[in-house]
């Protein structure tokens, strides 16, 4: 066979590499599109908190009650439900998967040039997406109802709230993948709620108690605490730790659980 022939019969160029980058931009947006589009997901993560911070926090007798110089109560439950929805929001994002799961959606995936890498960051970044609504609307109606904090305290509590959320976003996805079911969320709502409580993000927790003892083992705490700090607590080398060992946990488990789901056949 000639050279001419084998240059009309064999491709021109090879596979696009765009399509095994590991940020793949098309199926980002893909992902976005179907967060922006789910109903639930949109209630969880930003009503609720909302919700709850009206209730929680509108009080006259929270707006003037100062915790600290600059800061009210009414600002410490604003930070608290940010975090809360930017938490629910990116469990809500990872939980996902199971649904995609159980539909087929992820083994025709397989069948495409995307790469799993690519799959679970876009996951993330969705999550991440609609955590950063969740605390921006938390924090305009907080501003609205007369929270009181400096500018770096607005501007670190929502980092915080926003960055922390990724320990959730693991945990979301290690259930997911743990959890193949429709109903997810049915279960993950309620024992993220369980979760805050137990990690003192909607009860403050007296340091010395049997119960922040407790709570310091929980995976909400170390977020819950770093997130308040911005407001003029002080900085809790435990919290950090806290955050830093659930997210390596939950982190683990969902790349244990990827691994399995992606060597089915």
């Amino acid at each position: 066979m000639s050279t001419a022939t084998l240059s009309r019969t064999a491709p021109a160029h090879p596979a696009a590499p765009a399509a095994r980058a590991l940020v793949n931009t098309r199926y980002i947006k893909v992902e976005l599109r179907r967060v922006a589009r789910n109903r639930r997901s949109l209630i969880f993560g930003l009503v609720m908190p909302v919700a709850f911070l009206l209730i929680f926090g509108a009080s006259s007798d929270y707006r003037t009650q100062m915790i600290s110089e600059h800061t009210n109560v009414t600002a410490w439950i604003t930070v608290s439900m940010a975090l809360y929805g930017a938490m629910v929001a990116a469990v809500s994002g990872g939980a996902s998967v199971s649904v995609e799961r159980s539909q087929g959606w992820t083994r025709h995936l397989r069948l495409t040039p995307l790469r799993p890498a690519s799959y679970i960051l876009a996951k993330l970044v969705g999550a991440l997406a609609l955590g950063a609504v969740s605390v921006a609307v938390t924090l305009v109606v907080g501003a609205a109802i007369h929270a009181q904090m400096t500018v770096g305290a607005w501007i670190g509590g929502a980092l915080l709230a926003w960055l922390g959320s990724i320990v959730l976003a693991a945990f979301g996805l290690f259930m997911g993948y743990l959890l193949p079911t429709e109903n997810i969320m049915q279960i993950l709502g309620p024992l993220t709620a369980l979760l805050s409580f137990a990690g003192g993000l909607f009860v403050p927790l007296t340091q010395g108690s049997v119960f922040y003892h407790i709570a310091q083992f929980t995976p909400v705490f170390g977020v819950a605490e770093l997130v308040r700090w911005p407001l003029g607590a002080d900085f809790s080398w435990t919290a950090l730790v806290n955050v830093v060992a659930w997210g390596a946990v939950f982190a683990a488990g969902a790349a244990w659980r990827f691994r399995r789901d992606t060597a089915r056949v």
